[in-house]
């Protein structure tokens, strides 16, 4: 067993969590998320009033919204800074729930509409350059999920975030963004130049689950863990870790099944194709019979 789930106490430091910036900042930017979206929304609708905007992605993107204010906010984010438990369920939040909620939103798709059209080819082309398509790959989204989470829980990097306000925030933002990556690869409504086919992608979520239990496991067991908090709450959280990613992960492959359209190729247009095919070769073997005469 590694350094373990030291029995130093509550208190994780000085990374506060209730203070009036710890609650103001994050409310201020969930409002202007909040009315960013709102008025893609009305451009969008402007711009194309006969496709509109569907309201159940507006819908997912405030529940999204919400989940992220239940993890920020006071009472889950002050506990979370004394609690290891509450931490967890923060984690939870912020890279898994709140992710899958936004990204079935559509934020890209949404901005694509709304944005005039030369500026919808720059975000189109930028989609579609090397750095983006590399980090967009499910390998790539998946590594950055699962090594954060070997590197906050089995280094000494926990004690050092939960000390410092700033890198605490730079945590919350790598669970966030990295929990909206790995969503938006394998069941994101929004555009991906680089996403696989679906048997890749749920190997991939596959593979996620796995980690994502092997890691509760071993922090379960106190096996290489660097979290310097009571076992009980260590404990505590790695069944949080453990029975909150499954679902999580369960609604992630839910969201892959509803959002993935295979396509079809109708016989009728099969045939169309073919004949297409053949017809000008008709013509070609005719030119050639008439230019040989």
């Amino acid at each position: 067993m590694g350094g373990g789930a030291a029995h130093s106490g509550h208190g994780h430091g000085g990374g506060g969590g209730d203070g009036p910036l710890d609650v103001w900042l994050p409310g201020l930017a969930l409002l202007v998320c909040a009315a960013a979206y709102a008025l893609a929304v009305r451009r969008a609708r402007r711009r194309n009033p006969a496709q509109g905007w569907p309201a159940a992605r507006s819908v997912s993107f405030a529940a999204g919204l919400v989940l992220l204010a239940v993890a920020l906010l006071p009472p889950l984010a002050p506990f979370a800074h004394r609690d290891f438990r509450g931490h967890m369920a923060q984690h939870l939040l912020l890279g898994m729930y709140a992710p899958l909620a936004l990204v079935l939103a559509a934020p890209v798709t949404l901005l694509l509409r709304a944005l005039p059209p030369h500026r919808g080819r720059w975000l189109t082309a930028v989609l579609r350059t090397r750095p983006a398509r590399l980090l967009a790959h499910p390998v790539a989204a998946l590594l950055l999920t699962t090594g954060g989470m070997v590197l906050l829980y089995f280094t000494p990097l926990y004690d050092t975030v939960m000390g410092r306000p700033g890198w605490h925030w730079l945590a919350h933002a790598h669970f966030l963004l990295s929990g909206w990556l790995f969503a938006y690869v394998i069941a994101g409504p929004d555009p991906a130049p680089a996403r696989p086919g679906v048997p890749a992608r749920l190997v991939v979520l596959g593979v996620a689950i796995a980690a994502h239990a092997t890691i509760a496991q071993l922090m379960y067991g106190g096996f290489w863990v660097e979290v310097h908090a009571p076992i009980a709450e260590v404990q505590g959280g790695a069944e949080i870790m453990y029975y909150g990613g499954d679902v999580a992960e369960l609604l992630l492959a839910a969201a892959l099944v509803a959002t993935w359209r295979p396509v079809r190729t109708p016989r009728s247009a099969y045939g169309t194709r073919l004949r297409s095919v053949r017809r000008p070769t008709g013509r070609l073997e005719e030119g050639m019979r008439d230019g040989g005469a």
